[in-house]
């Protein structure tokens, strides 16, 4: 063997000892936790994102990470076609290796938000802007604008929305999980349209949501919703005014200061069932599912009046008479 012959052995040799480095380098620094900036970080893997706008987005979010080795690492895995969008999680110990697979697989992280049975819809809108996991896109959108973009033909927001706990990844936008709500009591408030009692004096789904949500913030005890639904069937048949403190209230909007006077109840508002007949032409709140389900299979009865007994539930009376001596009983009394 020539002198020529050994330097070319040993060059291939070399070469390949120095590619054995290198992948053995590679792949040790693939399986090596990367260094985070806390404990667990957020981030979000956008629609569309390519493996070095994946490790951008991680780099940005506090997640020490050699791009170029990344994209690398993806490429060689052929795991660069499978990363899927949505929010994950990285945690102390999570190596490249791992945190790729994770989006390969899309093991998503979840994010809980629960819209509360009686809220309104400012006060969803309020839950919405302060998660901080939640992407904000609706600022400066008007309620008509969201509406349309909803594809409903309502003409207000309120009550519209399903009060129920969402699940969803980090970087999810305000407006999909609004979407999502007012989805879900669509086809909740549909379902239970179908299949309501015969003979009520409603004239359309709305006019049950509107009704479910007077139920569902007239009532402290659940076992007491189908009764005092009854009584408001009662009223409306009979044309009397549904005379309900919490229309008056959400009439009255910002000035209303914890309590109810006489001149509140004598204040004209689209809202005020003293001072008009019939159902007020909103909602006045989220109504949920057992509310609805309350208005649309209403206890059947004589009961015209209820009152509070001051631990959650409801004193009924058929007439004047008998409701006053309940006033007198429960609130008077409470008042002294």
């Amino acid at each position: 063997m020539n002198r020529f012959t050994r330097l070319i052995l040993w060059c291939l040799l070399f070469a390949f000892v120095a590619a054995a480095l290198a992948v053995g380098g590679f792949w040790y620094w693939s399986g090596k936790p990367v260094s985070l900036s806390a404990d667990r970080i957020d981030f979000l893997v956008e629609p569309g994102s390519r493996p070095r706008e994946v490790a951008l987005a991680m780099k940005q979010a506090g997640i020490d990470i050699n791009a170029d080795a990344f994209v690398a690492l993806a490429r060689i895995t052929r795991r660069d076609t499978l990363i899927k969008a949505g929010g994950y999680e990285a945690v102390r110990g999570d190596s490249p290796r791992a945190l790729l697979e994770r989006m390969a697989a899309g093991d998503m992280t979840q994010v809980r938000l629960t819209f509360v049975e009686g809220w309104t819809y400012r006060r969803i809108r309020q839950a919405l802007s302060e998660d901080p996991k939640v992407k904000q896109t609706m600022e400066g959108k008007t309620d008509a604008e969201l509406l349309q973009m909803l594809g409903s033909a309502d003409t207000s927001p309120e009550g519209l929305f399903y009060p129920d706990t969402y699940v969803f990844g980090p970087g999810t936008s305000d407006f999909d999980i609004l979407r999502r709500a007012y989805h879900a009591q669509q086809k909740i408030l549909d379902a239970l349209w179908a299949g309501r009692d015969p003979d009520l004096p409603l004239k359309s789904p709305y006019e049950a949501l509107v009704l479910a949500s007077i139920v569902e913030k007239e009532t402290g005890h659940g076992e007491d919703r189908p009764r005092v639904a009854g009584v408001f069937m009662n009223r409306l048949r009979l044309g009397m005014p549904l005379q309900t403190d919490p229309t008056v209230i959400y009439g009255m909007g910002d000035s209303y200061q914890g309590r109810i006077r006489k001149a509140d109840l004598a204040a004209d508002t689209p809202w005020n069932t003293y001072t008009r007949p019939g159902l007020p032409p909103t909602p006045i709140a989220a109504a949920g599912k057992a509310a609805l389900q309350a208005t649309l299979h209403p206890e059947k009865h004589k009961f015209l009046y209820f009152v509070s007994r001051g631990d959650g539930t409801s004193e009924f009376s058929e007439n004047l008479d008998a409701h006053n001596r309940a006033v007198s009983k429960y609130i008077l009394r409470q008042a002294r």
